[in-house]
């Protein structure tokens, strides 16, 4: 049988209260809507439930056994239901597939897993490698938190930006190009990389020296800035990629950074995520908590932020 289960309250209610009147005042409902549910409730249950004693009504030797999981039933019911419920950290139990650029997961993804870690032990995070946009993945659930250069277009992917990240040149201590000013023509004239998943040998930078009547030549594409970077370091090509995200691996690996010769524009960086997740609290706890950790790339110190000249790890 189909089974009403508002009854349950209803029930719950007629057990606390030991009356109809009682559990009608309790629920705001009138005496007489509460009978009703109270003959429903009999007629479900196959017992009467409260049997009048004198001038009272006291609970069936079934009614006491059920009192208990009944009025259990109810409250988890309202706080699975309810859209004000708290989040309980400490007690939080999840998986979370985060998929970020690899240079953002290199630079951040460790301080978002401790921070993930000290807050909620019971999360684990998976820090998925990014082959490329696919929003199906978004749509399908199996991607919760994605790092973008660009804003989505489908309606149902929402996104939160995050910071713009300039563009620096890096390369390796002693480069010619470290002598002397870095003119537009010197750098057009050396040889490239570019940072592709793809293997794409053309990015925007040459759509901007084309405007300029000039042309480079890009001499390899890696998957990662990991792998661009550690290629700078050993050989004379150089990569403009982005500061902030990669300014702890050009540290780490010495690296020269320069600012480039033509004025290009700011990348910008998005978190994107799913719409279903947006009154999801443990999912609005994790964005808020990456957003913070990935906007710390953006406030280095004020010198760091100064125009770029020769500098080593900078």
């Amino acid at each position: 049988m189909q089974l009403d289960l508002n009854l349950l309250t209803a029930l719950d209610a007629l057990l606390e209260e030991g009356s109809v009147a009682g559990a009608a005042a309790r629920l705001h409902v009138t005496s007489p809507a509460m009978s009703r549910s109270l003959g429903r409730i009999r007629k479900a249950t196959g017992d009467e439930i409260l049997v009048r004693t004198g001038r009272s009504m006291v609970p069936t030797t079934r009614a006491l056994a059920m009192r208990a999981e009944v009025h259990a039933l109810v409250q988890q019911a309202h706080h699975l239901l309810s859209a004000q419920q708290e989040l309980d950290l400490p007690a939080l139990d999840r998986v979370f597939t985060v998929r970020w650029h690899d240079a953002l997961t290199a630079a951040c993804g460790a301080a978002l897993t401790k921070a993930v870690h000290q807050q909620a032990p019971g999360v684990r995070l998976r820090l998925s490698a990014e082959p490329g946009t696919d929003d199906a993945e978004l749509r399908r659930g199996e991607v919760d938190l994605e790092s973008s250069s660009s804003a989505p277009t489908l309606p149902d992917i929402h996104h939160r930006l995050i910071g713009s990240d300039r563009l620096v040149v890096a390369l390796r201590p002693g480069h010619p190009l470290i002598e002397g000013p870095l003119s537009l023509e010197r750098y057009a004239a050396a040889e490239h990389l570019t940072v592709s998943r793809r293997g794409s040998l053309r990015d925007p930078i040459d759509d901007a020296l084309t405007a300029r009547g000039l042309e480079r030549r890009v001499v390899a594409a890696g998957p990662t800035a990991a792998f661009a970077l550690r290629l700078a370091l050993e050989t004379d090509l150089i990569v403009t990629l982005p500061d902030a995200v990669t300014r702890a691996a050009r540290d780490h690996l010495g690296l020269v950074t320069l600012p480039p010769p033509l004025p290009l524009p700011d990348v910008p960086l998005y978190l994107l995520w799913h719409q279903r997740y947006d009154n999801d609290r443990a999912h609005t706890w994790l964005r808020d908590l990456a957003a913070e950790t990935v906007r710390a790339l953006f406030a280095p110190p004020s010198a760091s932020r100064q125009p770029l000249t020769h500098r080593t790890g900078q």
